[in-house]
């Protein structure tokens, strides 16, 4: 009988290569379903065999987990078996995670663990207990046990320098990174797990640190979110540099290798016809041998990659080893993001690092690349228009959760682009797009519902719908669990509040600011300080305490200078201590200053600062009795006015205005609470991507379009924080 199960195996392996996914399985269900027994060992192996068939081709995992729950019967009468018992536990886990089954994922987690440390001290027991480990630390992160998570990681690193192998290392290192870096339990923590994946990467050899190109990829990345997060923006820059040049160059590889493909196919035609003269054949032929060799040492595995029964990614077709970055070797399932997600992740890093500085066509040129990845990865997955998350395939969650969500974060930036450029049409439109997104796909969406509260303020903001903002404002405060997100949507409120300009917005912007302001030094970094500061600095001045409003302004302009670099938030706190200097007389440093707040205007193509700098300077030439000099700065800012009228105009105009100021928060129905788990959870520690600058925390603060004409218009009560 084993000689028919080796017969039917072949068969099935035959099938498959041909992409007849029904036939293999069928060769393979004969051996299960015969009324011949076989052993039981044969049964188990062909089980196994079906389940990966399916994961890997199909999104029928309630079938790969059947097959997978019966193997696992039947290996318990068997003692040996070793092998066979890790996959089938590693294949079930992997099944339960993706019906959102957490509890039973765990405890098979834990029978394989108890397997593999009965199991003596072999390399194999070694790297299935990572295996297990890994996958553990994933199942626990999806319930928010973020400390046993990095317990189970630091288990699997153990057992990776007992075996000696640093890529596993580096793999167990850079996952606890990922970790802390999604729950950051203290500064200290963090920038330990940073300088251990440093002392990590460092000990592998030149040449596996060039062969192990996921690895470089998971790093680079973390490194650079920690960055962000510490605002250590000159850093980050050098990780950015080293990640984009990595990804031309893998880029260029794979364009060179498609080329080589392309002409060893039309060799092939060419070797096919009959009457090819022999000389020109043997050309050929030595041609087609050498395309070959330069083909196999392009695409050979690297040292991190091995074919396996667990598929890579399930419910997708399966991809080749060139098309994925993989971070660890078989028996894990090393792949963190699949290489055009991380792709579409490095032109989103580069929007974020270009936006701030105003280098706004690269970010065009970025925003329309990554957008196009994704969309070609959705349509693989089978979101075409109109596909709700409802019909979404269980097995599809997490993938399309990936790039869903990376889709927001560039339509958020390009939002944030097109308000600061004052371009208010476009920045409706991808506004909408994010609504219409979030519409149809709530639960896997379910973090960025803030974010878009949060876009829907600043549209209200910088068309002048201050009452709206504050209240779309607060509302994304409510819809989030970030402290910090909800500083800031307080901050961005309170600006709204002070551009009302009446006593009873004044003292609510107070009341926002104070708690904030209180509690600014225990944030990680200064994005928060230098927001609290901006608007205290702004509320001070429209109090007429102008030499405490100056004391705090400098020093938030201090900070944003040193640390974050964003071009938008420097001119407008050059813009308020330009005034400041006018009201308090010292006409040389707010001509300097003034100066320098425009050329930054400028850059931008921010029209709203433009107009508010221009109407300080006037009152400056007012002063010094340059009527030369006003004349031709009061044509220009008229000039700029007109122009932004036009724009503001064309805005409330248009059909999706009303819809996005409305003082309205739409409620959607979600997925019952194990799907969220699924939709929110994911492989590789992957959903939660913690960028912290692009969820919800834009570094442009909605204030480009304050007008301060009414500076000197009569004190208001003073309160002090």
């Amino acid at each position: 009988m084993e000689a028919v199960a080796e017969g039917l195996w072949r068969l099935a392996d035959y099938h498959e290569k041909k992409g007849e996914l029904g036939k293999a399985i069928k060769c393979l269900e004969a051996i299960c379903q015969s009324s011949v027994s076989f052993f039981p060992v044969v049964e188990v192996k062909t089980r196994l065999r079906i389940a990966t068939l399916l994961l890997t081709h199909s999104h029928n995992v309630n079938h790969a987990k059947s097959h997978l729950e019966r193997s696992q019967l039947l290996l318990k009468s068997i003692p040996s078996c070793f092998e066979l018992k890790c996959r089938a536990y590693s294949l079930l886990s992997q099944c339960y995670h993706l019906v959102g089954a957490i509890p039973p994922q765990k405890q098979i987690l834990y029978k394989g663990l108890d397997l593999t440390n009965s199991a003596g001290h072999e390399l194999s027991v070694k790297l299935w207990s990572c295996n297990f480990n890994s996958q553990l630390a994933n199942a626990l992160i999806i319930e928010g046990d973020y400390q046993n998570s990095i317990a189970a990681l630091e288990s699997g690193y153990i057992f990776s320098v007992e075996i000696c192998y640093p890529e596993l290392q580096m793999f167990f290192a850079t996952s606890i990174l990922h970790v802390h870096l999604m729950q950051w339990y203290d500064d200290n923590s963090v920038e330990q797990a940073v300088i251990k994946c440093d002392e990590v990467w460092e000990s592998i050899e030149p040449e596996k640190r060039q062969q192990s190109v996921g690895l470089l990829f998971y790093n680079e990345l973390l490194h650079i979110f920690y960055r962000l997060r510490i605002c250590d923006y000159k850093n980050a820059a050098q990780h950015l540099d080293k990640l984009d040049a990595a990804m031309k160059a893998d880029l260029q590889q794979t364009q060179y290798i498609e080329d080589l493909t392309k002409e060893m196919n039309a060799l092939n035609q060419s070797l096919s016809r009959s009457d090819l003269h022999y000389k020109d054949r043997l050309a050929l032929t030595e041609k087609h041998a050498q395309l070959q060799s330069q083909l196999r040492s392009m695409t050979e595995p690297t040292s991190v990659s091995k074919e396996s029964l667990e598929p890579g990614q399930f419910g997708n077709m399966r991809r080749k080893s060139r098309d994925k970055l993989e971070l660890a070797p078989y028996p894990i399932d090393g792949e963190w993001l699949p290489k055009s997600a991380v792709y579409a992740l490095v032109d989103l890093m580069v929007v974020i690092f270009s936006r701030p500085k105003g280098l706004f066509k690269e970010c065009a040129k970025r925003i329309q690349s990554g957008m196009l990845t994704i969309q070609e990865e959705l349509v693989k997955l089978g979101i075409t228009d109109g596909m709700r998350e409802v019909s979404l395939q269980h097995s599809a969650i997490w993938m399309a959760g990936v790039y869903l969500m990376l889709l927001m974060q560039l339509l958020e930036n390009k939002v944030a682009i097109e308000l600061t450029r004052s371009e208010f049409v476009e920045a409706q439109e991808a506004l909408v797009q994010m609504k219409n997104w979030f519409v149809r796909f709530p639960t896997i969406l379910q973090a960025c519902e803030s974010m878009i509260e949060m876009l829907r303020g600043q549209y209200s903001h910088y068309v002048g719908c201050y009452h709206e903002a504050t209240f779309h404002y607060i509302e994304a405060a409510k819809l989030s669990e970030s402290k910090s997100i909800q500083a800031m949507c307080r901050v961005y409120a309170a600006v709204s509040y002070i551009c009302i300009g009446d006593a009873e917005s004044s003292t609510q912007a107070l009341d926002l600011i104070g708690p904030v302001y209180r509690m600014m030094d225990s944030f990680v970094g200064v994005r928060e300080k230098t927001s609290v500061l901006f608007a205290y600095g702004l509320l001070l001045m429209k109090q007429h305490d102008l030499q405490e409003a100056r004391n705090r302004l400098a020093k938030g302009l201090q900070l944003t200078h040193n640390h974050l670099g964003n071009l938008q938030l420097v001119a407008q706190y050059l813009t308020i201590l330009g005034s400041l200097a006018l009201a308090l007389h010292d006409t040389v440093q707010a001509r300097e200053i003034l100066r320098s707040s425009l050329t930054l205007a400028k850059k931008l193509y921010d029209i709203p600062t433009q107009i508010w700098v221009l109407s300080v300077l006037t009152t400056l030439y007012q002063e010094l009795g340059e009527k030369g000099n006003e004349m031709e700065n009061a044509e220009y800012q008229s000039k700029k006015a007109d122009d932004l009228q036009k724009r503001l105009v064309d805005a409330h105009s248009s059909i999706h205005h009303i819809d996005l100021i409305e003082k309205v928060r739409r409620e959607i129905q979600q997925l019952k609470e194990v799907d969220m788990k699924r939709a929110i959870g994911g492989p590789s520690l992957g959903v939660n991507l913690d960028i912290p600058e692009s969820i919800g925390v834009s570094v442009s603060l909605p204030t480009s379009s304050l007008k301060l004409m009414d500076m000197d218009t009569g004190r208001r009560g003073k309160r002090k924080l």
